[in-house]
């Protein structure tokens, strides 16, 4: 799969103009080195991955005035009874972020989908909390990932992580970017409600999900590294 076939494809239609077309496709190897970057450090393969043409924006309610932006989304498919995580990257992050916020926020979502992954390897994932206060929301991401420190062997890949997330991602350079090329522009943006922004699957279907063993087993060696770091920075 091209990683950029759907902006692509927005662009050939006419909806991503010439210029923030070429500047986001000059800009996407910095997207693969952090891929690249991530499988090195952790020694696990990052799940595939894809542009998203638009501006994905979140909010408790439809009504209301608040809302986040969502730089990069983990989303299970289950298609045709085939289980496969998709990693959705938001077509704004790879125009204006920075290298070290890019491979901040890739790094994040791969935490992500371990934790997604653990879940179903202990059929945990009946169904996902929600919450529709922006602030749980993100108390409760923080608090339910892996150990940055415990899965890559990457000193600093780690500290970005931990700069860009101490509780919850802001960067407000970004973010004034974003409004000012992309939303103040009417380039194409997407709004979903926060919960939907959850994951729901039947027992049935994560019974019918095949993990590799040694996947498996690599995830419980990392939960039980995430724990003993967790538990030496509380005492």
């Amino acid at each position: 799969m091209d990683p950029l076939v759907r902006f692509k494809d927005a662009h050939s239609k006419g909806v991503i103009p010439d210029d923030v077309f070429e500047l986001t496709t000059s800009r996407f190897p910095i997207t693969i080195a952090g891929i690249n970057r991530i499988e090195k450090a952790s020694g696990i393969r990052y799940p595939v991955a894809y542009v998203e043409p638009s501006l994905v924006l979140t909010s408790p309610s439809q009504n209301s005035y608040e809302f986040g932006i969502l730089f990069a989304r983990t989303i299970p498919v289950l298609f045709e009874e085939t289980f496969q995580v998709v990693i959705q990257i938001s077509a704004p992050l790879v125009a204006y972020g920075l290298k070290g916020t890019i491979h901040a926020i890739l790094a994040h979502e791969f935490l992500h989908f371990l934790d997604l992954m653990r879940k179903i390897s202990k059929m945990e994932l009946l169904s996902d909390e929600l919450s529709g206060n922006l602030f749980e929301n993100v108390y409760s991401d923080e608090t339910r990932l892996f150990e940055p420190r415990a899965v890559f062997k990457d000193r600093t890949l780690i500290n970005h992580i931990t700069k860009k997330f101490p509780a919850g991602f802001r960067d407000f350079k970004l973010e004034d970017k974003v409004m000012k090329f992309w939303a103040d522009r009417n380039l194409p943006k997407s709004n979903i409600s926060l919960d939907s922004n959850n994951v729901k699957l039947s027992a049935e279907s994560i019974s019918k999900i095949n993990l590799d063993p040694a996947f498996v087993s690599k995830m419980k060696h990392l939960e039980e590294k995430s724990s003993k770091i967790n538990k030496k920075r509380l005492y």
